[in-house]
């Protein structure tokens, strides 16, 4: 009977073991994904558009370019302030090697995107976060951008639309990178001043001091559904409060509850509602 219990294996040879390799290698690492909500398998080349879920249409990373074209009108983006970016102000170790490899993956110079566009005939300003950049946590460089979109859309008379996701502020930079919150909050206040209207969508997530600065200063805020939105992370707000918080607490449906949010959008729903608060703010003056 010993003969039955005898795990059967197969023998390869070493021709056959590289060959295997060789394809194995061939495979590239972002061919499949998994939802993080509903956890189904899928071809990253299948994505829709609009980057949701295919199955449930839970709302997936969106590239910030890949979001850009999606949304304004075909050709009508031009960005500013492409190769701005900051090597690492205060020597930190390494944090120069990650930026460029980052670089590299991504294409981009840093965590954010700006320029002006035309949404559905609306000329704005626009700025949109890329979570794969340091998590679009706020640099000086970061920073930087945001203060010059704003007062580009202050000169002419502009609304502004920031798409908005960051872990917070960037460690790397330590200082600088908080100073940031005052300094883009200021041209925030320059543009509502001179009667200019800003929209914020938070999406997934929006956290920490971009959270406490700009993101919740928008005339109005809107998010993406199933975004996190909060400043301090659960498990240090639970450390200090020493209870247990509820899972969803920092959900964007929760805050919406709380009336830090005005609206949740769904992507399909965007388009037309941004270009409807364009309308009301035609040339970006809010009324």
């Amino acid at each position: 009977m010993a003969l039955f219990r005898r795990n059967k294996t197969i023998q390869l040879n070493a021709d056959a073991v590289a060959k295997y390799s060789d394809k194995v290698a061939q495979i590239p690492d972002d061919l499949m994904a998994r939802c993080p909500k509903c956890h189904k398998v899928y071809f990253t080349k299948q994505k829709p558009e609009d980057y949701c879920c295919m199955h449930c249409h839970h709302h997936l990373p969106f590239p910030a370019m890949e979001r850009i074209d999606w949304l304004v009108d075909e050709g009508s983006f031009q960005e500013i302030n492409a190769d701005l970016w900051n090597d690492n102000p205060l020597g930190f170790p390494k944090y120069s090697e990650k930026l460029a490899k980052l670089q590299e993956a991504t294409g981009l110079k840093e965590a954010i995107v700006t320029g002006t566009a035309r949404l559905d005939g609306h000329a704005l300003a626009l700025g949109v976060m890329d979570s794969r950049f340091v998590m679009a946590s706020m640099g000086t460089a970061v920073g930087e951008k945001l203060v010059q979109l704003f007062d580009l859309a202050t000169a002419q008379g502009l609304p502004v639309v920031l798409y908005i996701a960051s872990g917070g502020a960037r460690m790397q930079e330590g200082i600088l990178s908080l100073m940031q919150m005052a300094k883009v909050s200021q041209a925030v206040a320059r543009h509502s001043a001179a009667g200019g209207f800003y929209c914020a969508v938070l999406t997934h997530p929006t956290t920490g001091g971009v959270t406490a600065s700009f993101a919740m200063q928008g005339d109005v805020i809107l998010a993406e559904p199933d975004a996190t939105v909060g400043f301090a992370g659960k498990r240090v707000i639970e450390q200090t409060l020493r209870k247990p918080l509820p899972d969803d607490f920092q959900a964007a449906e929760t805050v919406l509850g709380y009336g830090f949010i005005d609206q949740i959008v769904p992507r399909d729903r965007q388009k037309r509602l941004l270009a409807q608060l364009l309308t009301i703010h035609e040339g970006g003056k809010a009324e």
